[in-house]
């Protein structure tokens, strides 16, 4: 089987930000994304999502190495001084890697 490496760029945000992320992560050459409405909390909030304002989103993207690195640092440079983002990469295993 052949398999072949990417990254998953897993964002956690608020989801009034939805819309600009994925424009933004079409610029900068993501080809696809998923995203989730998901709930949590941390040491500094907890987001129920039991009103919009405090609404959670997971925006995932499978990309090249270098397009992970453009959108992460486009997000923290853009956003997160002003919402609560969150981050993370990780390796993973592809089967037809032209979807991604």
């Amino acid at each position: 089987m052949l398999k072949h490496q990417k990254k998953l760029l897993v964002i956690i945000t608020e989801a009034i930000l939805e819309k600009a992320l994925i424009a933004d992560a079409k610029r900068l050459g993501s080809q696809g994304y998923t995203v989730y409405d998901v709930r949590g909390g941390s040491q500094n909030a907890t987001h129920e999502g039991a009103w919009e304002a405090d609404r959670m989103i997971e925006l995932k993207i499978i990309c090249d190495e270098a397009v992970a690195d453009a959108i992460a640092s486009h997000v923290i440079g853009q956003y997160a001084s002003n919402y609560g983002v969150s981050l993370f990469f990780s390796n993973i295993e592809v089967m037809r890697p032209q979807k991604f």
